[in-house]
């Protein structure tokens, strides 16, 4: 990981589906090399009847974005 990102960072995604928006970094997955954003990469999963969700249904959960698509955005210099 080159870049020294970070939960509540803003950042640019530069290469992929959605290149060129920017949004704030919800959680981080340094495991896996990934970021999970606010607002790009949410999915909705199907849920399996259980016992304690007996009904079942759809979940909304975020997918990584994986860092080397990143940039981070820095606001204008201060003086």
């Amino acid at each position: 990981m080159a870049q020294n990102l970070k939960t509540g960072d803003t950042v640019k995604v530069i290469s992929g589906d959605n290149k060129g928006k920017t949004a704030k970094i919800v959680k981080m997955d340094k495991k896996n090399g990934k970021a999970m954003l606010e607002g790009i990469g949410i999915v909705e999963r199907h849920m399996k009847k259980t016992q304690y969700n007996p009904q079942g249904g759809k979940k909304k959960v975020h997918v990584g974005i994986d860092l080397s698509n990143l940039k981070k955005v820095t606001e204008g210099k201060k003086k």
